[in-house]
């Protein structure tokens, strides 16, 4: 028997119901078993045969980009510039927009100002103790502010990356501060016991000063640098956020991108209308700008019922079928399979299989259309093969008290066979165990098979 028979795996016992596989019988016979039989008894004789068997696990699925970031407006403001269109290509760190937010502007000016007069300002000469400790807690409560000014601006960056940078500056400038804030009180502790002079603790509230305007000028002005967006990694543009049904925009799921925000005030979510956001428009903080889209490397996620997952393992290959592009055919190879489940509405448990997708071809060789992501595939898993293997149609196994068996034909008469059961395919199975090649079998109609009946010639 040449080349190998398929078929979409099912639970086995299911698959071997009467008329399950009533339709590919009378192909299977014809390429594995010479069949005979009387069409007065409705009883059809085949002979096991050797092939192959190919086990084939069949799963939905859809394309997935290799990773996805949403670009958002890290605050209020209108879109100044917006250097790139959609569908152009960039590299990652590219600038591609940039917010004009007048309120972190002037919050960075304000910080300005206060550095460039600490700076010359040489401390506080003439503090009492109690004018030191008030002068203390004020500069205190300003570096208290200005953190949470960073923190609140931080907070309001989408991209998950550029958000954490910024909250770890804020987290070390305020330890730095904290040091030279303690140094500050435990100098004038000093002065109090008589150790120190009140110009040293003078000097040391000046340096924690300094330090603090210096460290709110800095986090106002890493805030105002993060309204200049940059590609955060190589990918094709696409404007606005990530449509969905409605026409809105939201985050991309399973992806590197940023969270669901509103979109602009422009009206961009309303039905029929451009989704991106136009230049000079204003846009609130989490405004989605638009979506960076790897597609170097495309793959694949297929959902896989818990009844065949444990078959499933990396390197298994599997044939691929889009919807979008009929007639052409996408390798693909098992690169991980999830181990928590997801559940379905219906109750179904499934565990997801993650496919590195190849180039597509037709029947004739001809190239297949690249696929976009989230197009919807069938995926067809490989997932065991036997190669010169004992085999019968599907339709010669029967279940009898939890034993697979066979009708087979001996001495004249027909006698059930226990046999065991390797590699299923659609059509064919392999029998590892109770029959051998050349064997006559019953392969249509056993349900009107008798142990003792004289067989069909």
């Amino acid at each position: 028997m040449s080349g190998a028979l398929p078929r979409t795996h099912r639970p086995f016992r299911a698959r071997l119901r009467p008329g399950v596989l009533a339709l590919g019988i009378v192909t299977v016979v014809s390429l594995t078993a010479a069949s005979c039989g009387s069409e007065d008894d409705g009883i059809t004789v085949g002979t096991a045969a050797r092939g192959t068997v190919d086990e084939i696990v069949e799963a939905p699925g859809s394309v997935t980009a290799r990773s996805a970031a949403t670009l958002s407006a890290p605050a209020a403001g209108t879109l100044a510039e917006l250097r790139v269109e959609a569908g152009q290509k960039v590299s990652k760190g590219q600038v591609v927009a940039v917010i004009d937010a007048p309120e972190l502007e002037a919050r960075r000016e304000s910080a300005a100002k206060a550095l460039d007069q600490a700076s010359r300002g040489g401390g506080s000469p003439g503090l009492s103790t109690s004018g030191y400790t008030s002068v203390r807690r004020k500069t205190d409560k300003q570096a208290a502010a200005a953190f949470d000014d960073a923190r609140d601006a931080a907070g309001k960056i989408t991209d998950p990356n550029l958000k954490g940078v910024l909250l770890k500056q804020v987290d070390a400038a305020q330890q730095q501060y904290e040091a030279a804030s303690a140094a500050a009180a435990a100098t004038l502790r000093s002065v109090q016991r008589g150790v120190a002079s009140l110009g040293e603790a003078v000097e040391s509230l000046s340096a924690a000063q300094k330090l603090q305007a210096q460290q709110a000028y800095d986090l106002a002005d890493a805030a105002v640098e993060a309204l200049t967006l940059r590609a955060p990694a190589a990918g094709v543009v696409q404007l606005g956020g990530p449509a969905t049904g409605g026409g809105g925009t939201s985050s991309l799921t399973d992806l590197l991108s940023a969270g669901s925000a509103p979109a602009a005030a422009s009206g961009a979510t309303l039905p029929g209308v451009d989704a991106a956001v136009p230049k000079g428009a204003y846009v609130a903080a989490g405004t989605p700008i638009m979506t960076i889209v790897d597609v170097t490397q495309l793959g694949l996620s297929a959902e896989v019922d818990e009844t065949d997952v444990l078959l499933v393992e990396p390197g298994v290959t599997a044939t691929v079928e889009l919807d979008a592009a009929t007639g052409a055919s996408y390798p693909a190879t098992v690169r991980a399979v999830d181990l928590l489940p997801t559940t379905s509405a219906q109750g179904g448990v499934s565990y997801r299989v993650r496919l590195d997708l190849a180039a597509g071809t037709y029947d004739d060789e001809t190239k297949a259309p690249t696929p976009r992501p989230g197009m919807s595939a069938v995926v067809r898993l490989q997932v065991r093969q036997a190669t010169d293997a004992v085999t019968v149609p599907a339709s010669a196994i029967v279940n009898a008290d939890g034993q697979d068996t066979v009708w087979a034909v001996r001495d004249g008469v027909y006698q059930r066979v226990p046999v065991k059961v390797g590699v299923q395919g659609e059509d064919v199975v392999q029998v590892t165990a109770g029959l051998q090649s050349g064997q006559r079998v019953v392969i249509g109609g056993a349900d009107l098979v008798h142990a003792g009946d004289k067989a069909s010639s």
